[in-house]
């Protein structure tokens, strides 16, 4: 069966003195479930595992990201997350540290459900 994207969401993240990359990941990760509510489940008595959760974090140094600790913030589905080159660091010359800044894009599919309903007239 296929499967249908039924939500892009975004999100930004930083960790402005620890240079952290796991903990601004996982900032923008909840940045980005916070501007979502998913009620079709409820509505159409949808099984929450029955969703995919693909989770794309940008940070300068992928590397640094523990991808499975970001998977855990993840309230509902199955979770996939990796981690790419993108996001910001912004260098402090006072400090000789830098300020991590991350973004998050979380996909989530479901299996196509269109067979399974109709348009009345």
């Amino acid at each position: 069966m296929s499967e249908k994207r039924i939500i892009l969401e975004m999100g930004t993240g930083n960790d402005l003195y620890g240079q952290d990359y796991t903990k601004a990941a996982r900032r923008a990760v909840q940045d980005a479930l916070h501007h979502s509510s998913i009620t079709l489940f409820s509505k159409l008595g949808i099984d929450h595992g029955a969703m995919r959760v693909d989770v794309t974090i940008a940070v300068q140094d992928p590397a640094q990201v523990d991808c499975d600790l970001v998977a855990q913030d993840l309230p509902r589905g199955r979770a996939t997350v990796r981690a790419v080159k993108g996001g910001l660091n912004v260098s402090d010359p006072e400090s000789d540290g830098v300020h991590v800044v991350a973004t998050a894009a979380i996909e989530a599919w479901l299996p196509d459900q269109s067979a399974s309903y109709k348009l009345s007239s």
